[in-house]
Formats: C-alpha cells, structure tokens, sequence
C-alpha cells in the first residue's frame, strides 16, 4: 500500500474514467471494488465526480460528451503523467513528432492539464498539480498499481515517451523477456513506471494505448464478480511472473486490468 501526498515529475499520479452514462458507472465500480463516490463542484463545466477506497481518493469519473457518444466511442479509462509545466510538456510533443489533441487548460485551482498524443496514436494525459496532486491511494487493493502501452511501435514508443517524460525506458529481466510479446520497462529515475508492450497480430485492428491496471486481492473473486454485475472478461485470468491478471470490461465497453499481483510494490 501507498499512501501519496506528491508525484515526481514523470510518474503516472492518476486515472480517470470516461464514461458514456455516468450514474450507471458509478454505480457498478462502487460495486465491483468497494469504491465510495463523491461528486465535484466544477464551477459549472460538465459533470466529475471521485471515487474513494477506505476514505482516500483512487480515480476520477467524468461524463462523455455528446459528441464522443454519437461517435461510437466506448467508455475509456485514462491515464495521467505529473509534470511540472504541461505548456512545456505539450510544446515538447510537438516538437518530436507527436501531437497535442487538448491543449493546456486550467481545471480551475486543482491543476492544469493537456491530452498527448505519440506519434502512432496512443493518447496519454499530463497534470500539473494544483490543490490535486493525484491518487492518495495506489499499489492497493481497489486502486491502480500500474500502467501499461500497447503499440505496434516499440521501439518508436520508447524513443518518443522516454525523451517526453525523461524515463529511462529499459529491456526487461530475462525472467520477464520470455512471454508470446516483446516489452519494455519504464522507470522514472529509479522507480519502476509501467512498461510497454508491443502488439501481435492476434491484436487485430485495436489501436494503440495506454491501459490502466488495478490490484485487487483474489482475481478470481473479481473476476466472478464482474460477470455477475453485466461486465464481460476478454482476457480470463492468466497467470504472469508478477501474480494473475485479467482483462475485464464493465457494461459501457470500459476495459481495464485487474490483477493479483504476488506482492504489492511500494
């Protein structure tokens, strides 16, 4: 368990939830993690709300718009870098190749954010804190432990993330290089940050992007669980070096990772 009151610059700090119908949403996290929810006063910009575990915040719920609904667009689970200036982050993307698909924008004295994108696509937002500096809660049961690239760009990926945020993007342990993909670790100094994984053909057409990963303490009871409340599971749980994980998708078409990992790191 980890308990956070800063991020250092470079470091995944939180994840937020898109979701197409809101209230429905709120519900069937709460449910499934043990979430409790509290809605945000945003000084009259669209609806947010966060999700709480054992009192301390974990995620963030917002509401698609009609635009992204009328487009198709499933509910989506994101994820934010800490920077120190999301300007200068922005410029920065720009300059090597990616793109800028929300520019810099003040949520009122909570922080200042921006949407990325590298150059194959894959949209990662970055904060600047404010009175919100991210999750208080990570590397716990029912809140996010790690975050994981899927692209068909390995290499391309780790050139253009790692000059971005300054990680130092590695190969992986020989007991970890020997799954059915290639991957690599990010670490931000010396802490471990995620990693990225390099898409099969078994993938399909499914574009690249970053996913969002959940401890939780028995996969197999979440993973039943999830079924039980309307979810689907594409990826049943599947036993990796860390612990066991699954691909679990709630009702709106949201997908994130839930794993038991064996143990929690700090």
């Amino acid at each position: 368990m980890t308990i956070k009151t800063e991020y250092a610059p470079g470091e995944f700090c939180w994840v937020d939830l898109m979701a197409k119908e809101m209230d429905a949403a709120k519900a069937w996290y709460a449910d499934l993690f043990g979430w409790t929810y509290e809605e945000q006063d945003t000084g009259g910009g669209p609806r947010y709300g966060q999700f709480y575990k054992d009192g301390k915040v974990v995620a963030g719920l917002g509401q698609m718009g009609e635009e992204m609904k009328g487009a198709g667009m499933p509910s989506m689970w994101n994820s934010y870098v800490s920077v120190e200036d999301v300007g200068a982050v922005a410029t920065r993307a720009a300059e090597l190749g990616g793109s800028v698909m929300m520019p810099a924008m003040d949520v009122m004295d909570v922080g200042k954010m921006a949407i990325l994108q590298s150059p194959e696509g894959a949209a990662l937002a970055v904060w600047q804190p404010g009175k919100h500096v991210g999750a208080e809660l990570c590397n716990a049961d029912g809140a996010f432990c790690w975050n994981e690239l899927s692209t068909r760009d390995l290499e391309g990926s780790a050139s253009f993330f790692g000059k971005l945020f300054g990680w130092d993007v590695r190969d992986p342990e020989p007991e970890y290089a020997d799954g059915p993909a290639k991957m690599k670790m990010i670490f931000n100094g010396e802490r471990e940050n995620g990693h990225m994984l390099e898409m099969t053909e078994e993938w399909g057409d499914m574009p690249p992007s970053w996913a969002v990963y959940f401890a939780v303490a028995d996969i197999d009871a979440t993973v039943a669980k999830a079924k039980e409340l309307g979810g689907t599971v594409p990826v049943p749980a599947t036993p990796i070096p860390v612990g066991t994980f699954a691909v679990i998708a709630d009702p709106q078409g949201g997908h994130f990772y839930a794993i038991q990992l064996n143990e929690l790191p700090d």
